[in-house]
């Protein structure tokens, strides 16, 4: 069972980096057969849309999936929501991430880069 990836958005990691008060905490999963799911939780902001962007730290891209609303603060990945195979090689290269956008801030307010989980290592001898 794959946990999740466990995220930590804020301010500083957008581009540019953002002053605020806002973070976000989430876990979001992607299986191996490209589907992905997952939520993001925040605070301090009024989040107007949050988005799962294809992107390397340190620099903006675009949306490839866009989350859904359910409540004040909390955004879900939609149902079915599920990669390409481009965007796949590009989540594994650590090159996806998650913002929110507030009225205050439109390109984004806290983020939080989606690092793939290190393969675990192989045991050798015995050991």
């Amino acid at each position: 069972m794959n946990p999740g990836i466990k995220i930590k958005l804020s301010g500083n990691q957008e581009v540019p980096a953002v002053s605020t008060a806002a973070n976000g905490i989430g876990a979001i999963t992607v299986a191996a057969d490209k589907s992905i799911s997952g939520s993001v939780t925040t605070s301090g902001v009024d989040g107007k849309a949050a988005h799962i962007h294809e992107g390397a730290a340190g620099k903006n891209g675009p949306v490839i999936i866009p989350l859904t609303k359910t409540a004040e603060g909390a955004w879900v990945v939609p149902p079915g929501a599920k990669l390409s195979d481009a965007q796949y090689a590009s989540y594994m290269a650590g090159m996806l991430y998650v913002n929110v956008h507030s009225a205050a801030n439109p390109g984004g307010e806290i983020r939080a880069q989606l690092t793939p989980p290190a393969p675990r290592a192989e045991r050798v001898g015995g050991y």
